[in-house]
């Protein structure tokens, strides 16, 4: 496992006597394990996970904006590499809800997600955008990408459609990117305190491409230009592709077939 940890908080954990305490994870080989599961389509590929720990033992101390402080418990990020299961599209990690160590260190939240792992294929200056990222938080606390919207109970099973999504960009600099566009924000975020199996199954619509170009200049009235792959064309001041209507273009060709 890789470990980061900000400097200001490795500080925390000094101690009166200037004896540093030991922060570090250390799961007991019984600690209960969650197991998370990504079925990866064939263009995409599996991010690296982002689990966090967090403790109530070894806190530190926050300001709030008007200056004033007050105690957070402390927190430590781990990544960790899903891996391959054999030669299947399913990637696999398991968590230990358990961190161990002289924290007591408890997990909190994981991100994780797809991606494109090669976005030049749909141009040489092309780079990944977003998109595809699920956030699943196990306590009450909020994750780095804020809290959840769904919350469910027992295990959770996500099973989602995303189209790609090819978008220029001129204002604050050029910028091409591939995304997925899905249903909601660029992550979806749950609250499942009692899974111990998390699963997701992103369903790409690979030949349903959108593409977008952006207002060059900044003046009312200047909006993106949304090209669906019916051929349809909006001009809308929406920042994303409007998802519902890719589903209604995908379903009117599918009933035809």
């Amino acid at each position: 496992m890789r470990r980061t940890l900000p400097a200001a908080f490795v500080a925390l954990f000094i101690s009166l006597n200037g004896c540093a305490k030991d922060y570090s994870l250390a799961p007991p080989a019984d600690s209960e394990l969650i197991t998370v599961t990504v079925k990866v389509p064939e263009e995409l590929e599996a991010e690296t996970m982002q689990v966090m720990y967090r403790s109530t033992l070894c806190t530190f101390t926050d300001h709030t904006a008007s200056g004033q402080p007050y105690k957070r418990d402390g927190y430590q990020r781990t990544d960790i590499q899903p891996v391959r299961q054999g030669q299947s599209d399913l990637y696999k990690a398991r968590l230990s809800i358990d961190g161990g160590g002289a924290c007591q260190w408890r997990l909190s939240n994981v991100i994780f997600g797809v991606a494109y792992g090669n976005p030049t294929r749909f141009g040489e200056s092309v780079k990944y955008g977003a998109g595809g990222g699920v956030v699943v938080i196990f306590d009450h606390n909020n994750s780095p990408r804020g809290g959840a919207d769904i919350e469910v109970d027992g295990d959770l099973t996500i099973k989602k459609d995303y189209y790609p999504w090819l978008s220029e960009a001129f204002l604050g600099g050029y910028r091409k990117q591939i995304s997925l566009a899905g249903e909601g924000n660029i992550y979806l975020s749950y609250q499942a305190s009692q899974a111990r199996q998390v699963y997701f199954e992103p369903v790409l619509h690979s030949e349903f491409l959108v593409s977008s170009i952006g207002p060059k200049v900044k003046k009312k009235g200047s909006y993106a230009t949304f090209n669906y792959p019916d051929g349809s064309v909006e001009d809308v001041a929406r920042a994303t592709p409007d998802f519902r209507r890719l589903q209604a273009v995908r379903l009117a060709v599918e009933s035809k077939k």
